[in-house]
């Protein structure tokens, strides 16, 4: 007669669960990686977009500040959409930020709701010489950022001699 062993693949069957739990958890680090670089990259692309749109304002400060005669004609109300009417005398200024051929960012002009009551606030109409220029990256699509500046110009005024501090800060000529 012949024996039998009496293990009959226990052993087996522990290597065959250890593999099995150290698969599953090799899944979940990979799938925790994956998760942590596409955060990553959503965090990149959002912090580059919000850099573009202020490319946008810094590329069109000055032209906007010497347009200050055309802004009235140009106000356009809040759109979260972003599809704001940009004014064309902003054509001249270059849009394409990184040189593929098409433009980078779009701006657009908001009034700064600045009637006083009891007069209506009237959005496109600019009475005091301010109003909010609005830059939307258009870049990125999938994380559309925008940023909003409130831009003003003042008259220029002549210095007299009289005046407290004198001119450019020499002092009181006031005796």
């Amino acid at each position: 007669m012949s024996s039998r062993n009496s293990e009959r693949g226990s052993a087996m069957l522990i290597t065959m669960i250890l593999v099995a739990a150290i698969l599953a958890g090799a899944a979940v680090l990979v799938s925790l990686q994956l998760g942590s670089n596409r955060s990553t990259e959503i965090t990149r692309t959002g912090i580059s977009a919000l850099y573009c749109a202020e490319a946008g304002l810094a590329a069109t400060r000055a032209t906007i500040a010497a347009n200050q005669s055309n802004w009235t004609g140009n106000i356009g109300v809040y759109d979260p959409d972003g599809t704001g009417t940009e004014p064309s005398w902003l054509s001249t200024v270059n849009h394409d930020l990184d040189g593929d051929g098409n433009p980078d960012f779009k701006v657009w002009l908001e009034d700064d709701s600045d009637e006083m009551p009891p007069n209506p606030d009237v959005p496109t109409v600019d009475s005091n010489s301010r109003l909010f220029v609005v830059s939307r990256c258009l870049k990125y699509p999938d994380l559309p950022r925008e940023v909003r500046e409130l831009v003003g110009v003042q008259q220029a005024s002549n210095c007299y001699n009289s005046q407290r501090g004198g001119c450019a800060g020499n002092g009181n000529m006031n005796q």
